[in-house]
């Protein structure tokens, strides 16, 4: 395993992108750009790959660990820190069932298409088995009596 591994591993657990990756170096004064850092994580046989260096690696590191736990003046909870790197999806809520009331379903006029019913060609519905209701059922645990 060499550093381009450890450094995609490290990568992914911690969920991290390239900007806060930047960032990170340049904690301790280590500057880097967003191309060179795709140079590390990329195919080993791709034209653009870049090995990573031991001080590349150890000063992400370094980094790593004051964006972790912080300063000793600022310290910081770990866990928090890595739950604010996880990306941030909006909660999309379900639409609820709409209720109609005394409201009359509307029909739509014109006539429906016939023929090959909607769906994938050659495509059956199975049909719905019910679910069997096992009662009664003694368990010796292989225990003999």
């Amino acid at each position: 395993m060499n550093n381009n591994d450890i450094f995609k591993k490290l990568r992914v657990a911690l969920q991290l992108r390239d900007d806060q990756i930047v960032e990170i170096m340049e904690l301790v004064n280590f500057r880097i750009s967003k191309a060179e850092l795709g140079a590390f994580f990329r195919n080993a046989d791709h034209p653009n790959y870049m090995e990573c260096g031991d001080q590349v690696l150890r000063n992400f590191l370094n980094g790593l660990v004051i964006h972790l736990r912080g300063t000793k003046e600022n310290p910081k909870n770990p866990m928090e820190v890595i739950k604010s790197h996880k990306p941030t999806t909006p909660v999309t809520e379900k639409p609820k069932a709409k209720t109609f009331g005394d409201k009359k379903p509307v029909q739509k006029s014109g006539p429906r298409p016939t023929g090959k019913p909607s769906g994938k060609p050659g495509f059956k519905k199975k049909p719905e088995a019910k679910p069997e209701i096992v009662e009664k059922v003694k368990f010796n645990n292989g225990k003999k009596k």
